[in-house]
């Protein structure tokens, strides 16, 4: 159960990392602002054309007599707007990241800097189009297990008392395993390390994982706080993926952005024994 609190203590610490670092913070703000402009236009587009869309789709219902047609079509359109917003929460996370990949990679790249003895980070070495299939075909297939837990859980939710207590409790898990996964891996992409056996030591230690992301995904609910808080969440999986590596991490405590006082370029491309292990393996 220790894990419980190291796991959540990598989220404060890099929520604490971005609050240090504010070049990196407003840096890693902007993939988020981007990702709501759009999810925030598609719900208004949805609002407004959707009752006209129903309408569309169900041309059985004009015949019947009011108000069972309004009703109807009613209940329709609001529930397209839920799964609208339950498909805008599940994918939020893997939208930003896949939108913000390359101000992501520079984020966790200074987070590793700046904790690592030797002041460097691991590469991919990767072109950039490269690493942006990877991460979204990867994205796509957590997507897919995540949706198979949903089903599994929605179908749970029709159990008596069970599907009223347990079930939600479940569902918070479940989902911050798979957001921690989302986040972590920026980091261990970097590392070469694809989703197989990032997905085996995420498993390996369960509850560092839940520890770090259900209160994640549980701030995520309130809208408009993903934004704010995916910066220091994609730090604090930085420090997260070292630990689960076994890799040693520093104190970092550089007052401003280690990517821009430390005197490390971030182009160059150091050679981390970490790093080179997992290429060697992969």
């Amino acid at each position: 159960m220790r894990d419980l609190g190291v796991g959540f203590g990598y989220l404060l610490r890099g929520q604490r990392w971005v609050a240090r670092h504010g070049k990196s913070y407003g840096f890693g703000l902007l993939p988020g602002l981007i990702t709501l402009v759009l999810y925030a236009a598609a719900l208004v587009a949805l609002g407004v054309y959707g009752e006209g869309f129903v309408t569309w789709a169900t041309p059985f219902a004009d015949d019947w007599s009011r108000p069972w047609s309004g009703l109807f079509r009613g209940f329709l359109t609001a529930v397209l707007f839920a799964l609208a917003l339950l498909l805008a929460v599940l994918t939020f996370t893997a939208v930003t990241l896949l939108i913000g990949q390359p101000f992501y990679e520079s984020l966790s790249e200074r987070v590793d800097r700046d904790v690592s003895p030797d002041g460097t980070a691991p590469e991919s070495g990767l072109p950039l189009w490269r690493e942006l299939w990877i991460s979204g075909r990867d994205s796509l297939r957590i997507l897919a297990r995540a949706l198979v837990w949903g089903i599994l859980l929605f179908a749970l939710g029709f159990v008596p008392l069970v599907g009223q207590t347990v079930v939600p409790v479940l569902g918070f898990f479940v989902t911050g395993f798979f957001l921690t996964e989302e986040l972590v891996a920026v980091a261990l992409q970097r590392r070469r390390v694809d989703l197989r056996e990032r997905l085996a030591l995420l498993r390996s230690r369960k509850t560092l994982v839940w520890g770090f992301g259900t209160p994640l995904g549980l701030a995520f609910l309130v809208p408009f706080v993903a934004v704010f808080l995916m910066p220091g969440a994609v730090a604090g999986a930085t420090l997260m993926a070292r630990d689960l590596l076994g890799e040693e991490i520093g104190e970092g405590g550089d007052a401003e952005d280690p990517g821009t006082t430390s005197g490390v370029d971030l182009g160059t491309d150091p050679e981390p024994v970490a790093g080179e292990r997992r290429r060697a393996t992969s």
